[in-house]
């Protein structure tokens, strides 16, 4: 029992501090990018990249580093997470991602409880949440033994720049950004249609990597 409260614990820290690496760079970068959205991209991304990267090695070893109830969702399909766990890492990871942008706020000494009002919606929205989200479980579960850190940030630095909705890839990230109004936000209104893009995504991910052969020394 102590060993799942901490591993439930580690995955609502892992998230908090995702979510605050996200939204607070956003705020940071648009705070002195003077309005040009691509430097504010480029700091936004870079400071994603470099603490997934930190929160991935740090937290893997006690949680798996999930922070996405997509990621979790697909791992108890494999059988690599015990099913009473799925439901309490997804409680989990909502409330990390919730607190990741009220404490942002808090930095920022801006309201704590506000609700996003940037629309993000459409076709090509929703085809790269699909799309960013497949390619994230795809490098998921065919990372070498040890590699998943690097390479999981990096695909997500990419993705931030080769899909049209910068890579939320994670229900709970689209969860916790739609409570601020701020570069990363996303309004309420089109958070289910971004959550249900990255479910049917996490499943076409799954199924790529079953028509692969296995990978060589995988960590999964």
């Amino acid at each position: 029992m102590q060993n799942y409260v901490q591993r439930i614990f580690s995955e609502w820290l892992g998230t908090t501090l995702l979510l605050t690496t996200v939204i607070g760079s956003g705020i940071m970068a648009e705070n002195l990018a003077g309005g040009n959205v691509a430097v504010a991209l480029i700091a936004n991304t870079l400071a994603t990249v470099w603490g997934l990267f930190v929160l991935i090695q740090i937290f893997g070893p006690i949680s798996g580093a999930h922070f996405n109830p997509a990621v979790s969702a697909v791992m108890s399909l494999r059988g690599d997470l015990a099913p009473a766990l799925l439901v309490p890492y997804i409680l989990a990871q909502l409330l990390g991602g919730a607190c990741g942008a009220w404490l942002s706020h808090a930095m920022f000494d801006l309201p704590i409880l506000q609700w996003s009002s940037k629309l993000r919606a459409g076709s090509g929205q929703w085809i790269a949440e699909a799309v960013a989200t497949a390619g994230l479980l795809l490098v998921i579960l065919r990372s070498p033994s040890g590699k998943a850190a690097s390479l999981v940030s990096c695909f997500i630095g990419a993705a931030y720049w080769f899909t049209a909705s910068t890579s939320f890839a994670n229900p709970a990230a689209a969860f916790g950004r739609m409570f601020t109004d701020s570069f990363a936000g996303i309004s309420p209104k089109n958070v289910p249609a971004f959550v249900l893009a990255q479910v049917i995504g996490a499943i076409i991910g799954l199924i790529l990597h079953r028509c692969l052969p296995p990978p060589a020394n995988s960590s999964k």
